[in-house]
C-alpha cells in the first residue's frame, strides 16, 4: 500500500509559478513511476507529466511542455512538479499518482494509487 499526499497548490496570477510536492509513504517509492494529472470542473482527468522509476525518463503533455518540469527525490520519497508561466487554463485540481511499471503511463487506468489532490487556481 502507498499513501500519497500532495501540497503546494494555491492561487497565483497568470505568468507566475508554483511548485507542487507529493510525498509517499508505504512500500518502496523508487519502484513506482510517478505522475501528475489534473482535473478541471466538468472535464476529464488528464495527464500532465510523469517520471519513470529511477528517473530514467520523463513525459509531459503538449499543453505544458516548456513550462512544467517533473522531478523526483527517492531519498525523500517525493515527486515535484515545477510549474512556470502559469495560465488561467492551468486551473484545476492536481493529483499525484503512482504506477508499478517501468515506463510512464498516460492513462489513469494504469495507476495504482492516487493522492487527494491539491487545488491550483490561476487568475488572469
Amino acid at each position: 500500500q502507498v499513501q500519497l499526499v500532495e501540497s503546494g497548490g494555491g492561487l497565483v496570477q497568470a505568468g507566475g509559478s508554483l511548485r507542487l510536492s507529493c510525498t509517499a509513504s508505504g512500500r518502496a517509492f523508487s519502484n513506482y513511476a510517478m505522475s501528475w494529472f489534473r482535473q478541471a470542473p466538468g472535464k476529464r482527468r488528464e495527464f500532465v507529466a510523469g517520471i519513470s522509476r529511477n528517473a530514467g525518463s520523463t513525459d509531459d503533455a503538449d499543453s505544458v511542455q516548456g513550462r512544467f518540469t517533473i522531478s523526483r527525490d527517492d531519498a525523500k520519497n517525493t515527486v515535484y512538479l515545477q510549474m512556470n508561466i502559469l495560465k488561467p487554463e492551468d486551473t484545476a485540481v492536481y493529483y499525484c499518482s503512482a504506477s508499478y511499471t517501468n515506463y510512464v503511463p498516460v492513462t489513469t487506468a494504469r495507476y495504482d494509487y492516487w493522492g487527494q489532490g491539491t487545488q491550483v487556481t490561476v487568475s488572469s
